[in-house]
């Protein structure tokens, strides 16, 4: 079920304190999976961790409104053997 339009979108306080900190400067190392992509964003390189290591995300236009856990997957698919 989707989030309803009243509320604001979910970012973690953290995160956005070290988007506004940084400016682009860094890589942004985060855990919060469930933070959503905002405008402010743009432009930075984010590793969002996905349990094994942290994997780096360059935030573009058409990734607002999405969250960070969908550009970092969590399992490793072994393909059928035929």
């Amino acid at each position: 079920m989707a989030r309803s339009f009243k509320k604001i979108p979910f970012v973690s306080n953290k995160l956005l304190k070290k988007v506004k900190l940084f400016n682009r400067k860094k890589v942004i190392l985060t855990w919060s999976r469930a933070s959503t992509i905002v405008p402010v964003m743009i432009g930075n390189v984010i590793a969002v961790y996905n349990g094994n290591k942290h994997i780096p995300i360059f935030v573009t236009d058409g990734m607002i409104g999405h969250k960070f856990g969908e550009f970092s997957a969590t399992r490793t698919f072994k393909s059928h053997k035929s």
